[in-house]
């Protein structure tokens, strides 16, 4: 019994619910069972259902409807963005089957790794599928059909154009491929399952959309013929917008002073990046998890005022029989525990094969830093009685081992990314110098989005904070896909320079890339932007970051830092390769 005198105006009934394989898919409709019979609102009454079951059935509902629910935004998003790049209403149609049946070949490839090769699959790697395909997707199917367009004003048969297309900007688009597919499988060395199947179920994504946009969408492409650009329709001889367009005079101006323009870039984006100082990636509590107030917080703010705040999630600790009562009079010692909370569970054996199980109730709530300080001292305190053998587990002791396995991912991920996209970059451009560069401008790029988001966090949304995983996910998607844009910028830098050397090779490299990476951004910001529509702060906090990262990569990184450092190292950044011909 608590020591806590009992209020009358409310009552505590703790409900068992039985776990299994199909548990969690029961758990929302048992929850509902138990509101619709519970009598609210009869003689004045209210009833809340809430503690672990009643919050982990809210998330449940949260993730209801996430494909459809994605799927509409973010196919919503690629239209409307596909209609401001191409002007052309028969065009959208072709990336849009494209990335529509990537997507379902996807997931049955991803389904039948579920069932026969235990690929952990859940809500939040199904909702970053549905991002990725069609981000990445779309992504692709822009920067080809810019190539296309561009070879069929030089070319009158269609068929050699998108042969040429595809031999000059198929190299750059499996590289950027290649290296997200890369950058997802190294989350599979994280100790979280659920951060290790998101990387094999987003490679796969990615993969199917790539091979989707190098093989389907380019066929599809010449079978229509010239009159899918409509009407706008590309013919042999036209002009090239791009010589005298927006980023041409960028180029040329950049190009006038290059270590100005880098290093007054690169200091405003580290002046965002101080931002840094506001983030609180240290976990969030189930009631700042919810962009909404479900019954079950609400029900939880209403045990919190009755009750001890941990009553309905307890402190579990087992412990050989012999030492069960010194370990319980331990437990029932140490700050944070209700005094006179420990006991057996009713209904349990007080004896198991030698083993006993004991309850504790906490003072603080379940799911508060508090009492995770709380499971570490009790941990501590436990594990020093000789010879008992305890354990301390629960909810809360749970959520503590997740944090402390994330922070272990975060310290062992980020540093594997970075290793494999410098190795993809150094293999695709042969170079030393132009992959430093490059991934010193992403994570630059990084730093710079991670801190605006946390201002915005704090002062904007007003978000209580982010969940321990949320610097990786975003650091890994950032990386992984805002090197995409440097790679079709510098390839084509590269492919320019052995022409016309590396000074007019960056310029018309930005010329020529320019509205096509910026549209590509755009959509790829957009659908990840798209995750804000989930009632869950973690999903709307890192699709912010994430659309956040990806417009700084698109319009500054790319536009701006990344020219600027390439004119100003000048021939030095191929080293140790030399070009066929040199700046002069």
């Amino acid at each position: 019994m608590l020591d806590r005198p009992v209020d009358p105006r409310a009552a505590e009934v703790f409900v068992p619910i039985t776990m299994d394989e199909k548990g969690w898919e029961r758990l929302a409709p048992a929850v509902d069972s138990l509101r619709a019979q519970s009598g609210t609102g009869e003689g004045g009454l209210a009833v809340y259902v809430t503690g672990p079951g009643g919050t982990s059935a809210a998330f449940s509902e949260a993730f209801e409807g996430i494909d459809s629910t994605l799927l509409l935004a973010a196919l919503g998003v690629v239209i409307v963005m596909l209609l401001i790049t191409y002007r052309s209403p028969t065009l959208l149609v072709v990336p849009v089957v494209g990335v529509i049946g990537a997507l379902v070949a996807a997931q049955a490839l991803i389904y039948l790794l579920a069932e026969h090769a235990d690929l952990t699959v859940n809500g939040q790697s199904a909702g970053i599928l549905t991002v990725l395909v069609f981000g990445a997707g779309t992504d692709y199917a822009l920067l080809l059909v810019a190539r296309y367009r561009e070879e069929l004003r030089r070319h009158e048969d269609r068929h050699e154009a998108m042969a040429l297309a595809l031999h000059r900007a198929g190299p750059a688009v499996l590289a950027s491929g290649a290296t997200v597919v890369l950058g997802m499988l190294v989350l599979m060395f994280a100790d979280m399952n659920s951060t290790s199947g998101l990387g094999p179920v987003a490679a796969i994504g990615v993969a199917v959309a790539l091979l989707a946009m190098l093989t389907l969408f380019p066929a599809l492409l010449v079978i229509f013929g010239r009159w899918i650009f409509w009407p706008v329709i590309p013919h042999l001889g036209s002009p090239e917008p791009t010589e005298r367009g927006i980023w041409a005079r960028t180029g040329r101006r950049i190009a006038r002073r290059p270590r100005a323009v880098w290093g007054v870039t690169a200091l405003v984006l580290a002046v965002f990046a101080l931002g840094l100082t506001q983030l609180r990636a240290e976990g969030v509590s189930n009631a700042d998890a919810f962009t909404g107030k479900p019954d079950a917080i609400t029900g939880q703010e209403v045990q919190d005022r009755y009750f001890p705040a941990g009553s309905g999630s307890p402190l579990v600790v087992v412990s050989n029989a012999g030492q069960a009562r010194q370990v319980g009079e331990t437990v029932a010692r140490t700050d944070g525990v209700v005094p006179g909370s420990v006991t057996v569970p009713p209904g349990t054996k007080p004896v198991h094969d030698g083993r006993v199980l004991l309850e504790a109730t906490m003072t603080q709530g379940a799911d508060s830093t508090a009492a995770k300080d709380t499971v570490e001292r009790v941990r501590d305190a436990v594990h020093a009685v000789p010879d008992a053998d305890a354990r301390v587990g629960g909810g809360t002791a749970a959520l503590l081992d997740m944090d402390e396995a994330t922070t272990h991912d975060n310290v062992l991920i980020i540093p594997l990314v970075l290793v494999v996209v410098l190795l993809v970059l150094m293999v695709l451009l042969r170079s030393l110098v132009a992959p430093l560069l490059l991934i010193g401008t992403v994570v630059l790029s990084f730093a710079a989005a991670l801190g605006l988001s946390a201002l915005a966090f704090r002062y904007v949304f007003d978000y209580a904070g982010e969940t321990t995983d949320f610097p990786l996910f975003v650091f890994v998607f950032l990386v992984a896909l805002g090197i995409d844009y440097n790679i079709f910028l510098s390839t084509r830098i590269r492919e320019e320079a052995r022409r016309t050397g590396t000074r007019a090779g960056v310029v018309t490299g930005l010329a020529t890339t320019g509205a096509v990476i910026t549209s590509a951004g755009l959509v790829l910001a957009g659908t990840f932007a798209a995750l804000g529509t989930l009632p869950l702060v973690a999903f709307a906090e890192i699709g912010f970051a994430v659309a956040l990262g990806v417009l700084l990569d698109t319009l500054v990184v790319r536009s701006v830092l990344v020219p600027a450092l390439f004119l100003d190292a000048g021939p030095k950044v191929w080293w140790p390769h030399r070009m066929a011909r040199e700046d002069r």
